[in-house]
């Protein structure tokens, strides 16, 4: 008796068992996998690239960039050229573009362009430019004062794009060679032509050499400076036989004839 219910256990746990193996299996065969997907472009998959403005290919836009670049091209510094496209979109096509500045405009900063266009009908077009000038310009390092000479130790160098910068701001060291101050000038301040000047070589009633020189030779002589004035600079001499002459001032007591 014993025995015969260890069987009828054992028979019970197999067919439990049975039944759970089942069921388990078929939960998994409701299973179906699913493959990942990419997200989809914004915009739909006809859209996924934005078409490319065709100001890009604008015949005028083009011929301006390459314009701007050529007038800037003897400006110191680094130089980039940006065309803004025309406002109420793309402007009728422009044959032959043939880009000009108005007159008095500068080739930096913000700049309005001309354009003349050919065809059977010529007509001119304005389109608004950008023109970058990355470049070195000088500062006074300290506050000056009106009539001191400029040194090394006196300016700084600094970087900045010349459209924002003054006009006559000073970019070449060789501009300072010499220089004297005109006005004063605030520690920071942009150094500019108008602030500066030459120191002077020779004084009015100065006598100087007078020189004359060829390939060979140099013939030199004595005269008296009529008028304040620096190196580089042209002055009026009178020699010793009264007759006036124009040299140019080589030192602070040579004059050579032009």
């Amino acid at each position: 008796m014993t025995q015969h219910c260890r069987n009828a256990r054992r028979l019970a746990q197999a067919t439990l068992g049975a039944c759970l193996l089942g069921a388990a299996a078929a939960a998994l065969a409701q299973v179906t996998p699913v493959a990942m997907q990419a997200p989809a472009a914004h915009g739909g998959g006809s859209h996924a690239h934005a078409a490319a403005s065709p100001f890009t290919e604008d015949p005028a836009r083009v011929a301006i960039e390459r314009f701007l670049q050529q007038q800037a091209a003897g400006l110191p510094g680094k130089v980039s050229v940006q065309v803004a496209p025309p406002s109420g979109g793309r402007a009728p096509e422009c044959i032959a573009p043939d880009p000009f500045l108005p007159a008095g405009a500068s080739p930096w900063g913000r700049v309005s362009v001309g354009v003349r266009c050919g065809g059977e009908r010529p007509w001119v077009r304005y389109m608004q430019a950008r023109v970058s000038v990355l470049t070195d310009y000088y500062v006074a390092a300290r506050a000056l004062g009106a009539g001191e000479p400029v040194g090394q130790a006196d300016v700084e160098v600094r970087q900045g794009d010349l459209g924002a910068l003054p006009r006559a701001v000073i970019t070449d060291p060789a501009q300072l060679a010499g220089a004297v101050t005109a006005n004063r000038i605030a520690a920071g301040s942009p150094l500019r032509a108008d602030l500066l000047r030459k120191a002077i070589a020779v004084r009015q009633g100065q006598t100087v050499t007078v020189a004359v020189q060829g390939e060979a030779f140099q013939i030199t002589s004595e005269g008296k400076v009529l008028a304040d004035a620096a190196t580089g600079n042209t002055v009026q001499v009178r020699l010793r036989n009264g007759q006036v002459v124009n040299g140019l001032v080589r030192s602070g007591d040579t004059v050579v004839l032009q």
